[in-house]
């Protein structure tokens, strides 16, 4: 007898639903992405907005999934400025500081908004769009082809590399299965309706790994990405907020975006990210537009949106995201908690006791008292806020907020220049039966200097003081613990000299330290980790 065939999506709805949860997913989470409206000129910058009737109903996916690889002509963007992305990364690559690198790449990104403009008059404040009439702008950073290629050669795991999501009806549904995600089943759910978000594209393609390495810079904290890509006439994700700065870059095909208002003012800037709400919770859009291959959609934290797809095309776009917990709140919760501890321990003050009858008067069930001793309590309490700041360890907790950073960043993609000054590219190797090159090579007339600006940092417990390094991350999320080394006391001064001297090369001799020999047995331990690199090769 002839069984028939199920498809993935099929047999999917056909398990049981006991199966283990999936892992938790290791990159910021920037789930669909939002449209804007240009209600208002000053709102968007733009070519060309208008606004679109969508139908209601989810048209089930029943086209191939297209072609990107296709060669098209270049066109000039509305800015004039028509360097694709690899030429861009090659020219960086000669920039002799990161942070210049940063600054030039960010720019490029939201061009031909002024970078210093954006940061003072949109970030965190509204949603921005730049319609550019040039599809070929972010082409190189994702396609359709390299998502096929990855699929097909690398370990992509459901629920921890990539999701199968649906929303229909007002439903939103996750569809992973177990085990690796490759191309049968994929497409399978893809061909069913489903969009497909890759959650660390990173992971898996080196010119996403080096945008956002680069651009961790910019920022001073993570960046991360998901890819998105939906089949024509439906949509991936409920209406929410994410708790991330969002930058939905349009690579392939074209989508259908609804940006809205915070509703109130406990979700301006919000700390979490919010449940899915339903169309009757969010009110009409402020922004509502069709993002196009090139196209770029900015939104701070909190700004509800969803995207849908028109029935005549696909999209595929990447969100760009950071920002996530860096408030001067989470600062606050390090730095308060801390205070109070040196402030007991210092101030006699925070340790007199409370008033034998405050039970009495204080509480909940006495608050609608008018009772004297409630002022005097109040004042008390407000008298003693005052002097913590006095004990405030802010540089410590600037300190464990770095840690925590550099824990969260992605190694520096290296340069083929970088590549021959560091360690990796060091000259021995085995040969003909035997090591050669081996031992010393660094002495005290060579030039090195940290390979950059924010990948390493030195920082303080109160007994020993560690240098926190970033070059030995892994692409995958935390996959590795976070990387330090303790720093003689002897050796402290020389490591903050190097930091300080960036984009400077230095020569080992100029370390300040007493002896020659520490001040090679320091770069040597520095050159060995991969945080400094040489002036020449070794």
């Amino acid at each position: 007898m002839e069984r028939k065939r199920m498809s993935a999506f099929s047999l999917y709805k056909t398990l049981s639903t006991d199966f283990p949860p999936p892992a938790k997913k290791p990159s910021l989470q920037v789930k669909a992405k939002k449209k804007k409206k240009n209600e208002k000129e000053d709102e968007a910058i733009k070519v060309n907005t208008a606004k679109f009737q969508i139908k209601s109903e989810r048209k089930k996916m029943r086209k191939k999934l297209p072609k990107s690889a296709q060669k098209e002509r270049e066109e000039e963007c509305v800015n004039g400025d028509d360097d694709t992305l690899d030429s861009l990364l090659a020219d960086l690559a000669t920039v002799n500081n990161s942070r210049e690198r940063a600054n030039k790449l960010f720019q490029w990104l939201i061009s031909p908004i002024p970078a210093k403009a954006f940061f003072r008059d949109t970030w965190e404040k509204k949603p921005i769009l730049v319609q550019r009439k040039n599809p070929h702008y972010y082409k190189e950073l994702f396609s359709t082809a390299k998502f096929e290629r990855i699929l097909r050669e690398e370990d992509v795991q459901y629920g921890v590399n990539l999701d199968v999501t649906s929303y229909t009806n007002g439903k939103r549904e996750t569809h992973n299965p177990p085990g690796r995600a490759l191309p049968y089943t994929v497409w399978d759910f893809y061909e069913s309706g489903c969009s497909i978000r890759m959650l660390n594209p990173q992971a898996f393609s080196s010119t996403v790994w080096n945008v956002l390495s680069i651009l961790q810079e910019q920022f001073g904290s993570m960046a991360g990405a998901n890819v998105y890509l939906t089949p024509p006439g439906t949509q991936g994700f409920a209406p929410h907020y994410d708790d991330i700065e969002a930058f939905v870059v349009q690579l392939e095909g074209k989508k259908h975006w609804r940006v809205y208002n915070p509703r109130t003012e406990d979700e301006v800037l919000p700390v979490l990210s919010s449940p899915n709400f339903s169309q009757a919770d969010i009110g009409k859009p402020i922004l509502e537009v069709v993002l196009e291959a090139g196209d770029l959609l900015y939104f701070p934290r909190g700004f509800i949106h969803q995207g849908n797809c028109l029935p005549d095309a696909y999209s595929l776009h990447i969100t760009i995201s950071s920002y996530q917990k860096n408030s001067w709140g989470d600062l606050l919760q390090k730095v308060v908690p801390a205070a109070l501890e040196i402030a007991m321990e210092e101030d006699v003050e925070f340790r007199q006791g409370l008033p034998l009858d405050y039970l009495t008067y204080m509480g909940v069930q006495n608050s609608d008292k008018d009772d004297p001793r409630r002022t005097k309590f109040f004042s008390q309490i407000e008298r003693l806020m005052k002097k913590l700041p006095n004990y405030a360890p802010v540089d410590a907790a600037v300190d464990q907020k770095a840690r925590d950073f550099l824990h969260n960043c992605l190694p520096p993609m290296l340069t083929s220049e970088e590549l021959a000054s560091t360690v990796q590219g060091a000259p021995t190797r085995w040969e003909r039966g035997q090591v050669k090159d081996v031992g010393a090579q660094i002495n005290t007339q060579t030039r090195v200097r940290i390979l950059r600006a924010g990948c390493a940092r030195l920082c303080s417990d109160g007994e020993a003081v560690h240098l926190y390094y970033t070059t030995e991350n892994s692409r995958v999320y935390h996959k590795e613990e976070l990387k330090s080394f303790e720093i003689k006391p002897e050796h402290t001064d020389a490591v903050e000299f190097l930091i300080h001297s960036y984009p400077k090369y230095v020569t080992v001799e100029s370390f300040p330290c007493d002896a020659a020999e520490a001040k090679v047995a320091l770069a040597e331990r520095l050159f060995e980790r991969g945080i400094i690199h040489t002036a020449e090769p070794l």
